[in-house]
C-alpha cells in the first residue's frame, strides 16, 4: 500500500472529510431556505442559484469518486449520441444494481454540465436523509408514495412545475424500483409470469407507471430517453464505503439514445416498449458477463477540476478554524475541554459512518440525523408562531399536519405534502410492498 493510499485508508482522515461534506451541507442548506424569498419574486433566478448550491454539495460527493477513489467511468456510445449530452433535458434510465449507481451517473452528470439540475423520481424515505434529502427538496424533486390515487396528483403537479426549467436536466428513473436482490428478483419473476411477460435474469420487472407518467407529463419538455446500463470491470461490487477508503474500481456505462418521438405515447404501448427496453438491457448484460465488455465505440470524457477546486474551497473554510481549535484545546491542558472534545469526536465518527451508510439505509442516519432533525423540529415550532406575511413557494402542495411540515414552509402559506415510497403494483403483497414506482 503507497502512503497516499494509506493515508486514505486512516479514519481520522475520513472523518475530517465526512466533516467537511456535513458542515458544508448545512450550511448550503441554510442558504437554499434563505432563497425561497426569491421564489415569488423570480423562480427562475431562484432555480438558477440553488441549481449552483446544490452542485456545490453534489460535487463533494463527485469528487470523492474521481480524485480520492480514482474510479474511472468508461462510456460505450455513438458519436451522434456522446455530442447530444448536456445539450437537452431528456429521461435516463438506469439499472439499479449497485450501492453507487447513482455516483456513477452523478460523474456523468458533472463531465457534461448537469449535474446541479439533475432530478430524480424520488421515495419519500429520502427525503428524511438529511442533508441529502433537504438539498433535493429545494432541487423541486419529485418525491412519491405507495399507492397511485394517493401519488397522483402530487406527481403530475410536480413533474408539470418542471416543464419550464431553465437548465437542461437529466431526469433519472429506477423503473425497477429497488436495488437488485435474488430475493426480490425471484419474487418479481413470480409477477412476471403472472402476467405472462418474458422473464428477466439480471434486472427486476420494470414499474411503467412511473415511466409512463413521467414522459407524457414532461411531454414537450424532454428531447430523448437514454438508456444506460452500468457495469463494474472484474465483476466487483463496489460501496460507497470503498469509495471513501480510495478503492478504485473500473465502470463500464452502455448508453443509447432513443427519441421521443419513437416512443409510443399511449400508455399501454408505451408500458409495453419499456417491458421491451428491459429485454434488450437483459441481453446487453448477457453479453457484459459473457464478454466483459459492451459492444460498440468507447470514449473517456475527462474529469473536470471544478469539483476539486470546489472541495478544497470547503476543506480551507472549514478544517482552518477547526484544526486550530483542536490545537488550542490540547495545549490548554484541560482535562475537562480535552475529554469534551474526544467525545465530539467520537460522536461525529459515529455519524459520519452512518452518513456513509445513507446509501443502504432509508432511515436518518443516527448522529448527524438527530442534530438535523432537531434543527428541523425547531423550524417547525418557527413556522407555527410565524404571523408574517406570507411567501408562497413551489406549488407541489396538498393539506398536511403542522407537526410534519417543512422548514421550507416558514415562508409559506401552503403545506408540502408528506411524499412517501412508491406505487402499488399487482402481484404478491411482499413484492408491491418493496418495489418503489
Amino acid at each position: 500500500m503507497g502512503l497516499i493510499a494509506y493515508i486514505k485508508s486512516l479514519f481520522i482522515v475520513q472523518l475530517l472529510v465526512g466533516f467537511v461534506f456535513v458542515v458544508s451541507g448545512l450550511i448550503i442548506n441554510f442558504i437554499q431556505l434563505c432563497t425561497c424569498v426569491l421564489w415569488p419574486i423570480d423562480r427562475q433566478l431562484y432555480r438558477k442559484i440553488n441549481t449552483r448550491l446544490s452542485y456545490s454539495l453534489w460535487s463533494q460527493l463527485v469528487m470523492l469518486l474521481e480524485w480520492w477513489s480514482g474510479t474511472e467511468c468508461t462510456i460505450f456510445a455513438d458519436q451522434a449520441t456522446v455530442d447530444k449530452f448536456g445539450k437537452e433535458h431528456v429521461i435516463i434510465i438506469l439499472n439499479h444494481n449497485y450501492e453507487i449507481d447513482f455516483l456513477c451517473g452523478w460523474t456523468m452528470c458533472e463531465r457534461y454540465g448537469v449535474l446541479g439540475a439533475s432530478k430524480v423520481l424520488a421515495k419519500y424515505e429520502l427525503l428524511k436523509v438529511p442533508l441529502i434529502g433537504w438539498t433535493w427538496y429545494f432541487l423541486e424533486i419529485v418525491f412519491c408514495k405507495r399507492k397511485w390515487e394517493e401519488d397522483r396528483d402530487t406527481v403530475f403537479k410536480g413533474l408539470a412545475q418542471l416543464k419550464d426549467y431553465p437548465e437542461f436536466m437529466w431526469f433519472l428513473l429506477y423503473c425497477e424500483g429497488t436495488r437488485f436482490t435474488p430475493k426480490k428478483h425471484e419474487i418479481s419473476m413470480e409477477v412476471a409470469e403472472s402476467k405472462g411477460l418474458p422473464k428477466l435474469k439480471y434486472h427486476l420487472l420494470p414499474r411503467t407507471k412511473g415511466f409512463t407518467t413521467t414522459l407524457s407529463c414532461l411531454k414537450g419538455t424532454v428531447s430523448a430517453v437514454y438508456d444506460v446500463t452500468l457495469n463494474f470491470r472484474d465483476k466487483k461490487v463496489p460501496t460507497l464505503h470503498g469509495i471513501v477508503s480510495g478503492k478504485k474500481y473500473m465502470a463500464d456505462m452502455n448508453i443509447k439514445r432513443y427519441p421521443v418521438e419513437e416512443i409510443p405515447e399511449d400508455e399501454k404501448e408505451c408500458a409495453t416498449w419499456l417491458h421491451k427496453l428491459y429485454q434488450q438491457k437483459d441481453a446487453l448484460q448477457e453479453h457484459y458477463e459473457k464478454e466483459g465488455s459492451f459492444p460498440g465505440p468507447t470514449i473517456k470524457p475527462p474529469r473536470r477540476l471544478w469539483t476539486l477546486l470546489n472541495f478544497l474551497f470547503w476543506a480551507t473554510l472549514l478544517l482552518t478554524p477547526l484544526l486550530n481549535f483542536a490545537c488550542g484545546v490540547f495545549v490548554s491542558g484541560s482535562p475537562l475541554l480535552i475529554v469534551g472534545f474526544l467525545i465530539f469526536c467520537i460522536i461525529a465518527s459515529i455519524a459520519v459512518r452512518r452518513l456513509i451508510s445513507v446509501s443502504e439505509l432509508v432511515v436518518p442516519p443516527i448522529g448527524v440525523g438527530l442534530l438535523c432533525t432537531a434543527l428541523w423540529f425547531h423550524l417547525i415550532h418557527m413556522r407555527q408562531n410565524f404571523h408574517g406575511s406570507a411567501v408562497p413557494l413551489p406549488p407541489t402542495c396538498t393539506p398536511l399536519p403542522a407537526t410534519l411540515a417543512h422548514p421550507k414552509e416558514v415562508f409559506s402559506t401552503y403545506q408540502i405534502s408528506k411524499f412517501s415510497a412508491s406505487v402499488s403494483l399487482t402481484g404478491p403483497a411482499q413484492y408491491q410492498s418493496d418495489v418503489p414506482l
